[in-house]
């Protein structure tokens, strides 16, 4: 089973230092610590632990170090800064395994373009050697890219020229609408395998500088020093502790997040609890309270429980979302986030919550929201319905579902919009008018289209269970990609192409013989034999 939990006196294969405003992530990867046997960890190439790590270490930054104004990132190793994802672990692993490798370091690289994007951070990718494949992919994410010119180091995408697949981690997009690389230019380094240098890797924008040798240290110095005077200072952090997890051969247990396996019939049920006892009510006291806060501790929880099921749970194809508690505790924490979010720290917590929610959105697993009178649908618990496939709530007296401030734009999706302007995308004027009532009984939320079923109490239970079923009979390929296609309606962005790209040509290019085939160029990758590829195109 693979642990997502980790802390940096725990790290393997990065170092974090913290130098007042100024934060280092130093890539250190030891080779022979991997999460499988069968390869090594060469030249700062990575495997999923790898990103575990790096994805624990700006969340961290973002929380327990807030006056850090930059981040540089960058090697230990000499003249190598990151060979990219390790392509014996690729070459390895299983379609699904690799699938989900390649989106949760997507999902990493996200991470910090959103840190970029809502709390002003700066991120270097200071590359003292050369940067290939993921490696590249790494910089990109990251606001600015200096590189060594030493007559050796350079970026690249080996990825269709050596392996047949495509770059795992947004590279291509980024490339072209992050970048603004002319598409003849980007042709042309997406196809050259050794890259390019310095100079002209300036020349065509894959990077923002370089230094030679002797004068790198010192202009990556002078850069972040620009970067830092034009910064203003934040208070001190919160800690982040470990997760209290209870796991069974069945269930997974947390405080706020109960996960139950039906693992024969193919479907888990999660339930999210809402906020117990009196919340508090003043930003000093969140502060005092740090990631034992409701929000901030239920979504962590959360974040946990799908990275599990996504990885550990691969036959789970369905995932029931329940909540239990009061509607009125929930609205109640989300007036408090609305009306601070200009503090750093509610406005970290309601960022990630935002993310969380995306990753749900991003999960290849089908989800049905069950509405019930005990439940707490509210606000921003509202939005675990809004991202689910379908919903089913039960007609009764006492069973309602609410909005928030919130639900306005706080928790956007991957497209820019809110679930709510996703959902009534025909029927723009639904949305005002929700807003307008706010709370609404079963009745009510089936007739302007907040839930998609409302079976009353005799027919509840068979109707639940037929449902659940029938999905989990179905292809999952073919709920893939349809679930895919249906949750992101409207405009595209950098992020749902990234991610609309991973799941339909990623997930079919890394089922090709010529990438996969006993002939393919990943399966021959380091080997004496090479790949042979079939040429007809489709």
């Amino acid at each position: 089973m693979i642990n997502f939990q980790t802390a940096p006196e725990r790290y393997q294969h990065w170092k974090l230092e913290v130098n007042g405003p100024v934060a280092t992530l130093s890539m250190d990867v030891q080779e022979d610590q991997t999460l499988a046997e069968g390869y090594k960890l060469k030249l700062n190439s990575y495997d999923l632990g790898v990103d575990i790590e790096l994805a624990d270490a700006v969340q961290r930054l973002r929380f327990e170090h807030p006056d850090v104004a930059v981040v540089v990132i960058t090697s230990l190793k000499p003249r190598i800064f990151c060979a990219g994802a390790n392509i014996y672990m690729l070459g390895s692993s299983s379609h699904a395994f690799k699938v989900n490798f390649c989106k949760f370091t997507n999902e990493t690289r996200c991470a910090i373009e959103d840190d970029s994007r809502h709390s002003g951070r700066r991120y270097i990718a200071a590359l003292n050697g050369t940067a290939s494949g993921g490696g590249y992919e790494l910089a990109i994410a990251c606001d600015e890219i200096y590189l060594v010119d030493d007559g050796n180091s350079a970026v690249s995408l080996p990825e269709v020229p050596l392996l047949g697949v495509l770059p795992g981690t947004g590279g291509l997009t980024r490339l072209v609408d992050k970048r603004k690389v002319r598409r003849d230019r980007a042709d042309v380094f997406s196809t050259l395998a050794e890259g390019l240098k310095g100079k002209r890797a300036q020349e065509w924008g894959l990077i923002d500088g370089y230094f030679p040798t002797s004068k790198f240290a010192g202009g990556i110095d002078s850069r972040v020093a620009q970067l830092v005077s034009a910064q203003s200072a934040n208070p001190s952090g919160i800690k982040l502790n470990p997760l209290e997890i209870e796991s069974t051969s069945g269930s997974r247990h947390y405080k706020y997040i109960r996960v139950t396996l039906h693992r024969e019939q193919r479907y888990a049920d999660l339930t999210m609890l809402g906020p117990d006892g009196p919340q508090p009510t003043t930003v000093e006291q969140v502060q005092e309270l740090g990631d034992a806060y409701w929000p901030l501790q239920a979504y962590r929880e959360l974040d946990d429980a799908l990275l599990h099921l996504r990885v550990n749970e691969p036959e789970i194809g369905l995932v029931c979302l329940r909540t239990e508690g009061r509607v009125e505790s929930v609205l109640s924490v989300d007036q408090f986030l609305a009306a601070n979010r200009d503090h750093w720290l509610e406005r970290e917590i309601i960022v990630h919550m935002a993310r969380v929610l995306r990753r749900l959105d991003l999960t290849a697993k089908s989800f049905f929201a069950i509405v019930e009178p005990n439940s707490c649908f509210a606000g921003n618990l509202l939005e675990l319905l809004l991202a689910s496939d379908r919903s089913y709530m039960l007609m009764d007296d006492q069973n309602s579902v609410a909005v928030s401030d919130l639900n306005t734009g706080a928790l956007p999706m991957s497209n820019g919009l809110t679930r709510l302007q996703s959902r009534f995308l025909a029927e723009p004027d639904k949305t005002d008018e929700v807003f307008q009532k706010q709370r609404f009984n079963t009745e009510e939320a089936e007739e302007i289209g907040l839930i998609t079923f409302a079976p009353d109490d005799l027919d509840w239970e068979d109707e639940i269970r037929v449902a659940i079923e029938e999905r989990t009979s179905l292809s999952p390929d073919a709920l893939t990609g349809m679930e895919a296609s249906l949750r992101f309606a409207g405009p595209e962005t950098l992020d749902t192409k990234i991610y609309g790209r991973l799941t339909a040509w990623q997930n079919w290019i890394f089922q090709r013989p010529n990438a996969v085939g006993p002939e393919g160029a990943l399966t021959n990758y380091g080997k004496p034999t090479q790949a042979h590829f079939d040429y007809k195109r489709t």
